[in-house]
């Protein structure tokens, strides 16, 4: 908090003892706080200091060789900041009562009639949705848009109608299969086509973020040259040709959830590979309208398209929620992702929905809504829902506004928990990913059946058709159709007699809760927290500037304006026995007090902790901001939350701090919720590149929390080194299932590999528990260049984690910081975070295939726990197609993998990332920043971003340096002279640059080749930077390096290298430690890193031996000067540990 204190608008928060803890607290509260900003102002007034130091010292190269290799060297040290989310702000909304005008004039009970629209549309005006809406014009649609997809001809017989007389209407419509045409048709289909493309020119120029098209007739079935199925012009077809063709969009997704197979948009993008077309429709294995055989699983496209045309048929009536969502989670959503479409567009048919007759389906309105935010997360937002079917008037117009509350940013209502998804639906989705596992890498986790080996589900072993099943053809169709409407056996006796459904879909929406809360999130900071801080040594990563850059993120993006701060308190001694002994309280109570020498025994009793005076009410402030945050959420003042603390808590155990944690405030969250405000279920997600053990022994027995973890656990062998965070520890007692751990081993993880185990571990459980609070841990050290992490998790990455969890719980959603510790990750990383909870689009993430060890982790935590929850039931074995097929993946997977090998370059510097640091410009001034700009080295690279989908052209972007400082140098794209801008162009994407420049890093005199290995192998150092594209599509706006120090005080201290050898194997001298240890250039005594036993750090305090070199990378780092040192005292030692590590001599030596 500022000195100004809390606004009036903010919530004011009692802890649960009442106003006489508050008092208490008070004024210890008041003293953390002043003690914090002072602290920031003396590190401010240091920083200022260290960089007028530095431009003090020379800059120097030898080479032209050197200066490049010099810069894939920082490249290995960069630090990312993403630029600020501009979103284009609003929802479209396209309705004309003109589209109302036409009905069928000899069958009144004909199901496709006027009251499809205009009740929709007052069901969105009931509950306030028009009028936050951006209304868009309707518009007519041209005789050229329509020849996009239709011919001439059949253009001309639809514009004849228009003078007929009924009679003669009559004898039209019999030509044609379930039609009826009335002479207002004509106008309706005009508009209903123009205003579907208005509206998606308007999402794709920016105007509006999103939108809905209240329209009719619907379009999907309408074919080249004929008439069908209520359809005249096939709209989303016509909009996504003319998307690909003429706007100059790469890639276009349909998503047909209409229950009738959209056959006409199939057969005009079969062979089309820019358009992936997905219907989810009735078949029955072809005994359902319009009963094509190419409506099955098994027509996948044909020529280069071949892939890229889903079929997912449904073979029984009474589908439900769980049998849709099943579809989302295990084939919709990975191939969409691994698709990347610039724009989707949804034919959003809503005769699945439960009560309507022509479906016979059992979805309830409020699962429209969470299809559609899934949705939300491609394309950065763009999608464009058409009205296609749906034909019982209520659930039908509940579900189209439930469409368009989620596009407004509305909370999911939330649903019950989904039960066992049907056999059916298992056999057909695993039929699909038979048929597609040849050609979309995302489908890795069924296995190949062995030699005499079936699967269980017996027609997943076959391929169709089915012996005997009457197909329609073009030889056996009918020359006149029925103009009566004609209901199945049955049907009409007990979807529009009886009403049979009437009063189950009105309890649905009585017990819907639509409750919007007055703030979509708030966010809880305190300067007080930065009190905590290590004593021994200063550099400890579990630095107070986390919080302070995070929230200073939050300001220069404007996400406090647009948050409701909630006021810090202090955790009572009653919340946190919730967790932990009181025993341990008291001791931690105590260590205020204590002298230096016992509290750091007291430090050293702990694993991998340091303690201070103030660190036990620091740790308070972090356990009850959090608990401030989870009562607005659950007091209805804000939708979502945002804790910005320290120190972290999910290693803390009942009695015992550990892993730089005191007090587990998420799991002590997770008891107040339930205490307080009587919650069941509460779903914790800990996202901490580090298990959390804590919180895992917290609730291991505990069936009401669900704890999901996934992080790198290397075989146990990483932090906190334990077994505890293995897949197979799964829960004991009534909780057996309800811990589940996703670990990771073999090499860095990133966006891809948490992607992959979101969608097929964390949601599908996530759902079929049903949470009504989501707790995350949300530490951000699996952060693309975190120090400690050595994971690549980008923003946007956790942008779309976010995502995915907020559809959870009506959107009750706490995001409370762990760990993290490179400055500048942390900042983006959870800006936009908070960006997303906002009601942001997901930032742009490429699709990179999961390593196989992430796929086997995946799939030993799929095996693990799918005695326990049905949505896992398609871990099987399957039969293998690709040998059949003998054919590759799509032809136009071909960018995707050029965006692949980009990310790889990524994954490839980030595995060599050790020391990343932000230049702190709030401390800078405008003198400062003017001097430092005078002199900067650069080298820039400039790459048209592969996202650009805008028809208008966008120009190369010209890099210009702005703010730096000799160690660390900065650009930022800016347009080039064209025009426009790329904002006012509408462009999606952008143009990457990026500049590097300082000293060597014991890198001179490397062979440049051999430094490019670093990047992926590039012959130069343009093809290196442009992993800079890749990162630019993702949001990144800058990047970082940071060198080391190239003279200290200290390396007169460092002594010749004893006998010419070193042991890179030597385990720690104290603990035995052979995993993360350094050798001490004093002394040559081999001791375990800070982020195991802290052994080096207490030999360097106490022996006052301060250069240090590291086996693990081989860089040499002085505690005296908190930085890395490159200099030729100490090069002797790297060359003889590089000698043994490796067996070869160093580069350069």
């Amino acid at each position: 908090m500022d000195d100004k204190g809390i606004e009036e608008s903010e919530v004011q928060t009692q802890p649960a003892d009442g106003v006489s803890a508050h008092v208490i607290h008070r004024e210890r509260l008041e003293r953390v706080r002043r003690q914090g900003r002072e602290r920031k102002r003396q590190e401010e007034e240091r920083k200022k200091e260290e960089r007028r130091n530095n431009q003090e010292k020379p800059v120097s190269s030898d080479s032209e060789n050197e200066d490049d290799a010099y810069l894939i060297e920082q490249l290995t040290k960069m630090g990312i900041t993403v630029k600020k989310p501009e979103p284009p702000e609003g929802t479209g909304l396209v309705y004309d009562d003109r589209m109302a005008t036409f009905e069928c004039l000899w069958d009144p009970a004909f199901p496709e009639k006027p009251e499809r629209i205009t009740e929709s549309f007052a069901r969105c005006s009931e509950l306030g949705l028009i009028e936050r809406c951006t209304r868009i014009e309707a518009q007519y649609g041209t005789e050229d848009q329509v020849l996009i997809q239709h011919t001439e001809a059949h253009l001309e017989k639809l514009k004849e109608t228009v003078d007929m007389s009924k009679e003669a209407l009559k004898k039209v419509s019999a030509k044609y299969d379930s039609i009826y045409i009335h002479q207002a048709t004509y106008e309706a289909s005009l508009l209903a086509l123009g205003s579907t493309m208005e509206l998606m020119e308007q999402i794709l120029k920016k105007k509006v973020r999103n939108g809905l098209a209240i329209i009719r007739p619907p379009g999907h079935h309408a074919m080249n040259e004929e008439f069908c199925g209520y359809c005249f012009f096939n709209q989303v077809a016509i909009a996504a040709k003319h998307a690909v063709d003429t706007l100059g969009l790469k890639r276009v997704l349909i998503v047909d959830w209409d229950v009738h197979h959209g056959q006409a948009t199939q057969q005009m993008f079969y062979d089309d590979p820019r358009v992936l077309y997905f219907s989810i429709h009735r078949y029955e294995y072809g005994k359902y309208w319009p009963n094509l055989r190419e409506s099955d699983y098994d027509f996948i496209g044909d020529g280069k398209g071949k892939g890229y045309n889903v079929n997912v048929p449904l073979n029984k009536v009474h589908m439900t929620d769980t049998d849709y969502l099943a579809i989302f989670h295990q084939i919709l959503m990975p191939i969409a992702h691994q698709f990347s479409p610039d724009l989707v567009l949804v034919s959003s048919g809503y005769d699945a929905a439960i009560g309507c007759p022509e479906g016979e389906m059992l979805v309830s309105p409020v699962t429209y809504a969470h299809m559609t935010h899934m949705l939300m997360s491609l394309a950065e937002g763009r999608v464009c829902i058409c009205l296609e079917g749906g034909y019982c008037i209520k659930s039908l117009s509940e579900a189209v506004a439930l469409t368009l509350r989620s596009l407004l940013g509305d909370p999911c209502p939330a649903l019950p928990a989904m039960g066992d998804p049907s056999h059916s639906i298992t056999t057909t989705i695993l039929n699909v990913i038979k048929v597609l596992q040849p050609y979309w890498n995302c489908f890795s986790y069924q296995t190949e059946l062995a030699l005499e080996e079936s699967c269980p589900y017996e027609e997943v072993n076959d391929m169709p058709p089915k012996p005997g099943m009457p197909f329609v053809t073009e030889e056996n169709k009918p020359k006149e159709y029925t103009i009566m409407y004609e209901y199945e056996d049955g049907v009409e006796e007990e979807y529009i007699i009886q009403h049979k459904f009437d009063a189950v879909i009105d309890q649905l929406i009585a017990d819907t809760s639509l409750a919007v809360p007055p703030n979509k999130t708030c966010i809880v900071y305190d300067e007080g927290m930065r009190v905590h801080h290590a004593i021994t040594f200063r550099g400890h990563p579990e630095d107070p500037d986390r919080v302070t850059c995070i929230f200073d993120k939050h300001a220069e993006w404007g996400l406090l304006d647009r948050c409701l701060r909630v006021q810090s308190r202090l955790a009572t001694d009653g919340e946190t026995q919730a967790i932990h002994s009181s025993s341990y309280l008291e001791q931690m109570q105590a260590s205020a007090e204590l002298p230096p020498m016992e509290l750091r025994n007291l430090q050293h009793s702990f694993n991998s902790i340091y303690m201070c005076p103030e660190s036990n009410v620091c740790a308070r402030m972090a356990a009850g901001c959090v608990l401030s945050v989870t009562e607005a959420v659950l007091s209805g003042q804000a939708k979502s939350g945002v804790a910005v603390v320290r120190p972290p808590g999910h290693h803390a155990e009942c009695t015992k701090a550990m892993g730089f944690c005191f007090f587990n405030s998420v799991a002590i969250a997770a008891k107040y919720a339930q205490n307080k405000f009587g919650l069941k279920r509460v779903l914790i997600l800990d996202w901490d590149v580090h298990h959390g053990n804590g919180t895992q022994h917290s609730f291991y027995d505990d069936p009401s929390i669900l704890f999901i973890s996934l992080h790198r656990f290397d075989h146990g062998s990483f932090y906190p080194t334990s077994t505890d965070g293995n897949h197979n520890m799964t829960g004991s007692g009534a909780g057996k299932g309800f811990n589940v751990n996703i670990p990771f081993n073999e090499g860095p993880k990133g966006d891809a590999e948490y992607k992959a185990a979101f969608q097929q571990i964390v949601m599908p459980i996530a759902y079929e528990f049903a949470p009504e609070l989501v707790l995350v841990s949300a530490g951000f050290d699996a952060a693309l260049g975190d120090p400690l992490g050595g994971y690549h998790i980008t923003p946007a990455g956790y942008g779309h984690m976010t995502h995915m969890l907020s559809s959870l719980a009506n959107g009750r959603v706490v995001l409370a910081l762990e760990g993290g510790y490179n400055l500048s990750s942390i900042s983006n990383s959870m800006a936009t975070c908070t960006s997303v909870l906002l009601g942001d689009p997901c930032p742009y993430l490429p699709y990179v295939q999961p390593q196989e060890s992430a796929v086997k982790g995946i799939n030993n935590t799929l095996d693990s726990h799918k005695q326990f929850w049905k949505c896992l039931k398609f871990r099987e074995s399957i039969p293998d197609l690709r040998c059949k097929e003998g054919e590759g993946e799509p032809e136009g997977i071909e960018e995707q993998k050029e965006e692949e090998k980009f990310k790889k370059n990524i994954e490839e510097l980030s595995k060599k990332m050790t020391s990343v640091s932000v230049y702190d410009r709030a401390a800078q001034s405008p003198e400062e920043a003017k001097s430092a700009n005078k002199s900067e080295p650069e080298v820039t690279t400039q790459a048209t971003s592969t996202n650009d989908k805008d028809s208008g052209s966008v120009g190369d972007a010209t890099p210009t340096t702005s703010e730096t400082k000799p160690s660390v140098t900065e650009t930022t794209p800016t347009p080039s002279k064209s025009s426009d801008t790329m904002e006012d162009q509408g462009a999606v994407g952008g143009a990457a640059s990026m500049a590097v420049g300082g000293s060597s890093v014991g890198g001179a005199g490397t062979p440049l080749n051999e430094m490019m290995g670093a990047v992926g192998g590039a012959d130069n150092l343009l093809q290196a930077l442009t992993v800079a594209q890749a990162l630019e599509d993702m949001g990144v706006e800058r990047m970082y390096a940071v060198q080391p120090l190239t003279w200290c005080p200290h390396l007169q201290t460092v002594q010749p290298l004893p006998q010419g050898i070193l042991d890179t194997r030597a385990p720690c001298q104290d603990c035995g430690n052979e995993g993360e240890n350094w050798i001490c250039l004093v002394c040559y005594k081999v001791f375990c890193s800070r982020y195991v036993n802290e052994h080096m750090v207490i030999h360097g305090a106490t022996e006052q031996h301060l250069v240090t070199l590291s086996f693990s990378d081989l860089s040499v780092w002085c505690y005296g000067c908190d930085n890395y040192i490159d200099n030729q005292v100490v090069n002797a030692a790297k060359r003889a540990a590089h000698r043994h590590k490796f067996g070869t001599e160093m580069s350069g030596s």
